[in-house]
């Protein structure tokens, strides 16, 4: 990467260096006090704004050597940051496994999934191997990255989404805060994408909300309410609207 100021291409660990020092200035006690509040460990971090890694990854571009440098530094700045600059077409089945073992926190697991993991070849995959791990943030990751493929994934099938739903009714009785979460979001964007997929994750949906077991009924309840919402329900019948006008034009 060229240096604004000699004109130079610097190496990558000296833009790493650079890039921490920057971060390091930016950090904030109040908003590193602050993070413990919403859960998430400060030992390493500065404490900045989500805003402000954003416009500091928007400055950089994509780079997939500073992205790999910037997580082996191990501060949760410099790892958001890295899940903004690093480029999806380079990630590696092998790198999603190498981070996912140091995930260690939600903010960090949902940043990496929403922002580069759900937009690589090797997303689905991950989904299915993750949500088996016994690590909590690990199996939040499967779960998460699921999510995110509901989300973005527009050309994703039903049937992509369908075989994932014996993965959420085998994780629904886990009662760990972040696993729990996780598999509750995993399971509301399914419901809705379509009415198809609405009709699967409702019928699974009630199966746990009549469960014996309180994590599984919490789950059920949770994705009933969502699903039963009027912007929920309008949405969907949008979305069906739109399919029927598109086969109708053929």
């Amino acid at each position: 990467m060229t240096s604004r100021k000699s004109g130079k291409k610097q190496s990558v660990g000296s833009l790493t260096a650079d890039v921490v020092s920057r971060l390091r200035k930016m950090g904030s006690k109040r908003v590193r006090d602050a993070m413990l509040r919403y859960r998430i460990p400060n030992d390493n971090a500065f404490g900045i704004p989500v805003g402000k890694i954003q416009s500091l990854g928007k400055e950089l571009g994509r780079n997939h050597e500073l992205a790999l440098a910037l997580w082996k530094t191990g501060f949760y700045e410099a790892r958001m940051l890295a899940a903004l600059v690093d480029d999806p077409k380079l990630v590696t089945p092998a790198q999603m496994d190498r981070w996912c073992k140091d995930f260690d926190n939600w903010g960090i697991v949902d940043t990496v999934c929403f922002k580069l993991f759900d937009e690589t070849p090797h997303a689905w995959k991950k989904v299915a191997q993750w949500s088996k791990r016994r690590d909590e943030f690990q199996k939040r990751a499967g779960f998460a990255l699921l999510a995110c493929l509901g989300v973005h994934d527009k050309r994703a099938s039903n049937e992509n989404f369908i075989k994932c739903l014996p993965l959420i009714e085998e994780a629904a009785t886990d009662q760990r805060n972040f696993v729990k979460k996780g598999v509750s979001w995993a399971l509301r964007v399914i419901g809705r994408r379509n009415i198809e997929l609405n009709n699967a994750a409702m019928q699974l949906a009630q199966k746990l909300a009549n469960s014996s077991d309180p994590t599984s009924r919490w789950l059920g309840k949770e994705a009933l309410r969502e699903f039963k919402r009027p912007l929920v329900r309008s949405q969907l019948e949008k979305v069906s609207r739109s399919k029927l006008t598109k086969v109708s034009d053929l």
